[in-house]
């Protein structure tokens, strides 16, 4: 049986954390930010976890 493959797409965007945590990226902060106001985009541009019922499938895309 051939070795399972990480999804590359989905180990581009999250990252896992050293307490088994998944971290992301937060959407809509790269461009036209002329349109947000200045703390929007302070916030769009922390990174966050991933939610819990999401992070065991996407561990499973990232660590195969």
């Amino acid at each position: 049986m051939p070795k399972m493959k990480s999804h590359r797409g989905a180990r581009k965007r999250f990252k896992a954390t050293a307490s088994g945590k998944v971290k992301r990226e937060r959407m809509n902060g790269s461009h036209n930010l002329e349109h947000k106001n200045r703390k929007r985009t302070r916030r769009l541009h922390q990174s966050t976890m991933v939610d819990s019922t999401r992070e065991n499938q996407i561990k499973r895309m990232i660590l195969a």
